[in-house]
């Protein structure tokens, strides 16, 4: 404005001077004759001086108001551009989820919109104005790597900047975001300002991740995986659009061997037909399907496939694709083959076994009974001869013993046998009455101390000859095993918990060593103690009983400290 007032009176001087000269040129050439034409000459050149200054300044105000007025005319035209471009930014950061940021380098002074509300849940008086609350946001494992990235794009003063990283939340949480820049120069090329804008990435970065895993699981399972397009015609099998590296490992085949192909390239000939009628209802019912198939391999090799067949849809609802999985069980059923043929051979075997154990009992019980009752007549006898006496009483310990063994595998072929017995509603309380009287000659001998506490209700539906067996072979086992340093102690309970009858046969005995035979303790001849009568049958046999009856044995030993049975029935109601 200054410059332009100089000029206008540098114009009005150099016009006025050139007005005095014209002026004083005219009154040389005119002689006046009297002091009044002076005069009037004076009056009409200054008239004629301020006429024509007045024109002249007139015009150069006038050129002047056009000026000004083109000048505003422009400005407007500017501020409402600016205006326009203002009102533009604020709909495009209203209309848009992404967080836009405007950074001006050499200040350091940092504006951002409302997406860091939004997006990031900080409020706006906790929002920092300067690049280093941008900088302390981002994840310690991104920083520097960005801040590197970002000076160096600021330092080459690339036009365009992109980069991925995670932003914290206000709640401490990061978002994985994709951030990108523009770079603005001032007329020297110095960079001055940039201006961004950050996109929350978070769910695509999971379902990134997600199929990444998928592709993993893929790639690297054991098992074929198959996925064929949704059948667009009447064609009853679909073609295959992808194989995992395990279909090429199970089959042979190359992906360019099957894509573009159906399914049937590698069903075998020998392929279940009423599997493969099935299997085509499945696919046109678009339903999920499981068999097991003969396919072969590309160099013809047979093989069993545990084949299941899953129907995709898309995100409209409709069916797109199928993925197969396809498992070879040659090998298990191979093994399945096997297990029959020893299931037969065995049970052919246990039919031999319990065939020779009638006759073998059959036979060797007749004489035995002959036996008993000579050596029974052989007791009335009067024998002087002690060397024949103890010979005789060697071989009647003998005959007992043999007789046991025989009674004893008896009862366990029997019980293998026929493992549904007869059960019945039996009083706990009067088994052990029946036991106790049974082994009165033994308790009277030996004379333990016994604890027993019964719960007086307690009914078992159980046989009734088996819980006295079982019994009857923990009291003789309680006394044979006894502790010499001590008194022997039995303490026998029973007691209701929920739905079932728990008995605990305890004993202060010399125990079993359960780390050396705690797999083997209830095993058919096995010994635990050196001892001449032990058959190895007793505990065998009682788990056999028990189990006979739907109950369950655990057993709890220590050596010099005595062992613990716990049995365990269910109760009836």
């Amino acid at each position: 404005m200054k410059n332009k007032s100089n000029k206008i009176t540098l114009l009005f001087v150099f016009f006025s001077i050139l007005l005095a000269v014209i002026s004083y040129g005219l009154s040389n050439n005119f002689h006046f004759t009297s002091q009044s034409q002076l005069l009037q000459y004076g009056f009409i050149k200054d008239l004629g001086f301020i006429i024509c200054s007045g024109l002249f300044f007139k015009f150069i105000l006038s050129r002047n108001d056009i000026r000004n007025n083109k000048m505003f005319e422009k400005m407007k035209t500017n501020n409402d551009e600016i205006r326009e471009s203002n009102e533009r930014y604020d709909i495009v950061a209203k209309a848009t989820s992404d967080t836009i940021w405007d950074w001006k380098i050499q200040e350091d002074d940092f504006i951002w919109n409302k997406g860091i509300q939004g997006v990031f849940g900080y409020k706006k008086e906790d929002v920092g104005k300067t690049s280093k609350w941008w900088f302390d946001r981002i994840h310690p494992e991104d920083s520097i790597k960005m801040a590197m990235k970002l000076y160096s794009f600021i330092e080459q003063k690339t036009e365009k900047w992109q980069d991925e990283y995670r932003f914290k939340c206000a709640d401490g949480t990061y978002k994985y975001v994709f951030d990108r820049g523009f770079l603005v120069k001032d007329d020297e090329g110095n960079a001055i300002r940039m201006i961004g804008a950050i996109q929350d990435v978070t769910k695509q970065k999971e379902e990134e991740q997600r199929l990444k895993l998928l592709e993993t699981v893929i790639t690297q399972t054991k098992d074929a995986v198959i996925i064929t397009e949704s059948e667009k015609s009447n064609r009853t099998i679909p073609k295959i659009v992808f194989v995992n590296p395990a279909f090429t490992e199970m089959t042979g085949y190359k992906p360019t061997d099957v894509i573009g192909k159906t399914p049937a390239i590698f069903m075998g000939k020998k392929s279940i037909k009423h599997e493969m009628e099935s299997l085509g209802k499945a696919l046109r019912g678009k339903e999920e399907f499981k068999f097991e198939t003969l396919n072969h391999k590309k160099d013809g090799e047979e093989y069993w496939v545990n084949f299941s067949m899953i129907p995709i849809t898309n995100q409209d609802g409709d069916h797109s694709h199928w993925i197969s999985i396809q498992r070879d069980i040659t090998e298990e059923k191979k093994q399945e083959k096997e297990k029959e043929q020893l299931i037969r051979e065995l049970t052919q075997n246990n039919k031999d076994l319990k065939q020779f154990s009638y006759i073998t009992s059959h036979n060797l019980r007749a004489p035995l009974s002959n036996l008993t009752g000579l050596l029974n007549l052989m007791e009335e006898i009067p024998i002087e001869n002690a060397e024949l006496k103890e010979i005789i009483n060697g071989f009647s310990t003998s005959t007992h013993l043999l007789n046991e063994t025989i009674n004893d595998l008896v009862k366990v072929v029997i019980i293998k046998d026929n493992p549904s017995i007869q059960k019945e509603e039996v009083l706990i309380k009067d088994v052990f009455e029946n036991v106790f009287n049974q082994l009165s000659f033994l308790i009277s001998l030996h004379k333990p101390i016994l604890k027993i506490e019964l719960e007086k209700v307690t009914i078992l539906n159980i046989n009734k000859a088996y819980l006295e067996s079982i019994l009857l072979n923990l009291f003789t086992n309680a006394v044979k095993y006894r502790s010499p340093k001590r008194t022997l102690r039995i303490f026998v309970s029973s007691k209701e918990v929920g739905d079932e009858i728990v008995l605990v046969f305890k004993d202060n005995g010399i125990g079993i060593d359960l780390e050396r035979n705690g797999d083997k303790i209830f095993g058919l001849y096995q010994r635990f103690h050196n001892y001449p009568d032990s058959k190895g049958l007793g505990l065998y046999l009682v788990k056999s009983q028990v189990e006979s009856m739907g109950g369950s044995i655990q057993v709890e030993s220590e050596v010099d400290k005595g062992t613990t049975f716990t049995i365990t029935f269910k109760q009836i109601r």
